[in-house]
């Protein structure tokens, strides 16, 4: 598996809603595992996901505990509405959470009118069980989900839409 995953999706809105939707817990709660992730945007800054309600609740029906904090990590860059580098490391299941901190690259570009390129580069070298869960299985209801390359689609979706893959 590759130590280095480049995900890209091109999306019909201008780069400054694409990077609140990223940074703002009230448009990242929304879409793809829908748990609020919270940014101190400034270099050295803190990065945190929450569990949300819906997580507390499979982990308790399965018997096992999920932490509040499930990703946390640090802001290394924040230039909006471009390009955001950070930190990131996955608390929720013990695999990853004994692994060290991978590097996340957001990237922005304008890519013809009204339409941005989103890229996502997810260094993850010393980090083989992190590299298989945010590569994602087939089934995106599947423990796990769909990785990178799901939360892109709904993220493109709710943006585009209004509505996420998973909404009626």
């Amino acid at each position: 598996m590759s130590t280095t995953q480049v995900y890209r999706i091109w999306i019909k809105a201008s780069a400054e809603r694409i990077w609140d939707a990223i940074v703002d817990p009230e448009w990242n709660a929304k879409y793809g595992y829908q748990a609020p992730q919270f940014y101190e945007l400034n270099k050295g800054g803190k990065y945190y996901s929450l569990a949300n309600q819906g997580m507390k609740d499979y982990a308790s029906a399965n018997g096992f505990e999920i932490p509040d904090t499930i990703v946390d990590g640090e802001v290394l860059e924040a230039e909006p509405p471009r390009r955001l580098v950070q930190t990131w490391r996955m608390l929720m299941d013990p695999s990853t959470a004994g692994e060290p901190f991978t590097t996340l690259t957001y990237e922005i570009e304008d890519s013809g009118p009204g339409v941005c390129r989103l890229t996502i580069t997810h260094e993850l070298t010393g980090a083989p069980a992190h590299a298989a869960m945010v590569q994602g299985v087939q089934d995106p209801g599947a423990e796990g989900g769909g990785g990178w390359a799901w939360v892109l689609s709904d993220l493109k979706s709710l943006l585009e839409t209004g509505k996420t893959l998973s909404a009626a």
